[in-house]
């Protein structure tokens, strides 16, 4: 029996705020899927172009694989810049550090994940930094 040669497969996370994507690349004809369903079919066309950007950015890489993205928790919005970190991450990896530095150049978070979080709310308060006027006379 001959052995299949090892297919090189990539692994990423996106985060942002508190969504998480964890995409897989592989080698293929392009196809990308979001949560098992075709990446047309996902979210609204602002966001879709939003994710896209990545992968116009890769030229002709983007051709050559598969991608398959698994995206839990947070809003929408959150939701599609933690994909486009971890189709970034992924097609940076598979690229080479010529392309990590034009996504770079590009924008920062297509490859480094935004760490910001929303601040908690404390007791006693209407907001997370209102408190109660006081007054001085």
């Amino acid at each position: 029996m001959a052995k299949k040669a090892q297919e090189k497969i990539i692994q990423t996370v996106g985060k942002k705020k508190i969504a998480v994507a964890r995409a897989t690349l592989r080698l293929g004809s392009g196809k990308i899927k979001i949560n098992s369903k075709p990446f047309e079919l996902w979210g609204t066309r602002y966001l879709r172009e939003r994710i896209r950007e990545a992968l116009l950015l890769s030229g002709e890489l983007a051709n050559t694989v598969d991608i398959s993205v698994k995206v839990n928790s947070g809003g929408i919005v959150g939701q599609a810049n933690a994909i486009r970190t971890a189709i970034g991450r992924a097609l940076a990896e598979q690229g080479g550090e010529k392309l990590r530095k034009q996504f770079i150049e590009y924008d920062r978070t297509l490859v480094v994940p935004d760490v910001r979080q929303n601040e908690p709310w404390k007791p006693g308060r209407s907001k997370p930094r209102a408190a109660a006027q006081k007054s001085k006379r």
